[in-house]
């Protein structure tokens, strides 16, 4: 006989396992189905391990510019196996927290795969393929993610090219490395293994780096790179890749011209498709499209009782959303009538050096939905804590609307700017206009004092440039 549950959460990433504790909290009788790591791809091969590694680059980076601040030492070195060590230990403590919090709440854990059996049934599979349990729950959320695309003649193997899994354990530190993609996963390798000591090739099929960003920021980005020493291509097409002995050869096509690059490896970084194998979808009334599953503002899908979230659902894909909509959909299951998502609401980040990070719409996507816009500019060259960091590198920009006040967008590149979009995000979702910000006063010295010169700038009213 099926065990009995108020709610089961399928996928224990940041969208399943903060959905689940949620529903505890909401005095439900819940279940977790995991078939791998509790904390899902972002805790153990994602957002926490990569963070982990760029932090050792950083260090890496810092080391090697020790002059600039009258420091000295000699033959500064660094043993890669310990650096990928340690972002596996950090993964793996995390992984062990939140079992403590599941338990914590009461949440019962399956080990295996669930897949519908019915309205309102799952079955549980084990990794041998032997049942585990029978479920049966009025809810069902599926919360199992995505996976790296693999472009047709790329496929990572294990070795040779990789995909993220490979590249946060790599058997060697290649002294040559091609990244195929610049989106945030791509751009953060990139970085980590150019501060590494490798020589860095980043190729993007787009005009630009970092093509959802504001256009002036993935414009600093390029730049920054390119000073770095790494090598840029974009309008960029990889046609093939060949394998040698001990490296691989990326055969690229980029303004008519066709070019071979040879490299110890590759990293494939080129987007994410949905889970939505095996998940029993077939024969109810839930609809997938472009491999994720269609849901309302609540995570409701066409099926009574089963509910998506997270990246299984499509953009943005990142882990702040899962959780958010993990809990918006449970709340909604509770009947508290939570406000929906608002995605235009959600930060995003990337941890390369320059740091970037963004909410809201850029300069050209306001100007396309018909805002008359102002905006504002403010460098870091003009902020004193940045400049006594020795990070006086990189600006923040705003974008309101000329005729409300309205915060439409910001977006920054620079130190520790992924710390400090929160500030901005917080007045979009409160609706905050120039006036609010204006009349904010901002800590001195601090890098955030940038932001309130942004915002003065877009009114003609800035201080210190």
């Amino acid at each position: 006989m099926a065990e009995q549950f108020d709610l089961v959460v399928v996928g224990g990433g940041p969208g399943g396992y903060v959905a689940a504790i949620r529903a505890s909290q909401l005095k439900m009788k819940v279940a977790l189905v995991e078939r791998e790591h509790l904390g899902g791809i972002c805790l153990n091969w994602g957002c926490i391990p990569t963070k982990a590694l760029l932090r050792a680059s950083e260090i890496n980076h810092l080391l090697h510019s020790l002059d600039q601040y009258g420091f000295a030492a000699d033959n500064v070195r660094y043993d890669f196996a310990k650096v990928v060590k340690r972002s596996r230990q950090v993964a793996s403590q995390l992984s062990s927290g939140v079992k403590g919090l599941l338990k914590k709440h009461k949440v019962t854990v399956f080990d295996g795969s669930g897949k519908l059996a019915g309205p309102g049934k799952l079955s549980v599979t084990g990794k041998d393929g032997k049942p585990v349990a029978d479920i049966a729950a009025k809810h069902i959320i599926l919360a199992t993610g995505a996976r790296a695309r693999v472009i047709p003649g790329i496929e990572p193997d294990g070795k040779l090219i990789w995909s993220y899994r490979e590249a946060l354990q790599p058997d060697i530190m290649p002294k040559k490395l091609v990244v195929i993609g610049s989106g945030a996963i791509g751009s953060e390798f990139a970085s980590f293994y150019l501060n590494m000591g490798a020589e860095v090739t980043l190729i993007e099929v787009m005009d630009r780096i970092l093509p959802v960003e504001d256009a002036e920021v993935s414009a600093f980005v390029q730049k920054s790179f390119t000073k770095q020493g790494m090598k840029v291509i974009t309008g960029a097409r990889v046609q093939g890749v060949r394998k040698t002995a001990d490296g691989i050869v990326a055969v690229v096509e980029a303004g008519n011209k066709v070019q071979e690059i040879a490299a110890d490896r590759l990293i494939s970084a080129v987007g994410i498709v949905g889970n939505v194998e095996n998940l029993g979808l077939e024969g109810t009334k839930v609809k997938v499209e472009r491999t994720h599953i269609v849901t309302d503002e609540y995570g409701r899908t066409g099926e009574a009782g089963v509910y998506a979230i997270g990246d299984l659902t499509g953009a943005p894909w990142l882990a702040h959303k899962a959780s958010h909509e993990g809990i918006i959909t449970v709340e909604a299951i509770a009947g508290l009538h939570p406000h929906a998502m608002d995605v235009s609401n959600i930060p995003g980040c990337t941890y390369c050096r320059p740091q970037v990070a963004s909410v809201g719409l850029t300069e050209a996507r306001a100007k396309e939905a018909g805002h008359e816009v102002r905006v504002g500019r403010f460098p870091f060259i003009g902020n004193g804590k940045a400049i006594a960091l020795g990070e006086p590198e990189g600006f923040v920009k705003t974008v309101f609307d000329a005729k409300t006040g309205a915060l439409l967008g910001a977006h920054m590149v620079g130190p520790e700017v992924t710390e400090m979009i929160q500030g901005y995000t917080i007045a979009r979702t409160l609706e905050t206009t120039e006036a609010e910000l204006m009349h904010t006063v901002f800590p001195h010295p601090t890098v955030s004092e940038a932001m309130h010169e942004s915002v003065l700038d877009a009114y003609g009213r800035v201080i210190h440039i």
